[in-house]
């Protein structure tokens, strides 16, 4: 339901980043709002980072989610397997070369492999938290917020991956896609270990 005027752009404009949803693409209002929302940003010196949000949403609109995203990608959020639907890759490690050329920079999530991050520079595997995955729903979306809160409190890709790693683990390990709110000041924590 998102369209042109739900948009802050002051806001926007003093951002560092504009995070794109993928299944954004799934509505034309959306998509048009997010083709003003990235205009303006990148009118405004603010990187666009890009949530490939689900395997099938890659498969099915993988041309439209290349057009959302416009001529730049400073930063991909993908899983393993929306990776290799995204480049055609037929192994992860091609996948993530192809994107090394294609994007800024990019997390690349692998479950309880853990996440592979790129900074323009550099790869690095962060390993994963061992815990009981009770329900994986919101561990996506923990781990691209917390890595761009570590990148935005200035922080290195690789050190930001980690902390989403610790962030995603708190999520899978409890019913529900959110954390309570007692539960962030120890996960701030993690992020200063």
């Amino acid at each position: 339901q998102l369209d042109e005027s739900n948009i802050d752009f002051a806001a926007l404009a003093d951002s560092e980043y504009l995070y794109i949803e993928g299944y954004l693409v799934t509505s034309p209002a959306s998509r048009a709002a997010v083709a003003v929302a990235r205009d303006h940003a990148l009118a405004n010196g603010v990187k666009i980072a890009l949530s490939l949000s689900d395997p099938g949403i890659v498969a099915a609109f993988s041309e439209e989610l290349r057009e959302m995203a416009g001529s730049r990608i400073d930063l991909l959020f993908c899983n393993a397997e929306e990776a290799l639907n995204w480049t055609g890759g037929a192994a992860l490690e091609d996948a993530l070369q192809k994107l090394q050329s294609e994007v800024g920079s990019f997390a690349v999530t692998n479950g309880s492999r853990g996440a592979t991050v790129y900074d323009g520079f550099n790869q690095q595997q962060c390993a994963a938290q061992a815990v009981t995955a009770i329900d994986t729903n919101g561990a996506g979306d923990m781990f691209a917020g917390a890595y761009l809160y570590a990148l935005a409190a200035g922080h290195s890709a690789a050190k930001a991956g980690r902390f989403a790693n610790v962030a995603a683990s708190c999520v899978v390990s409890q019913y529900g896609p959110r954390l309570h709110a007692a539960e962030y000041a120890p996960l701030l924590q993690a992020l200063d270990d």
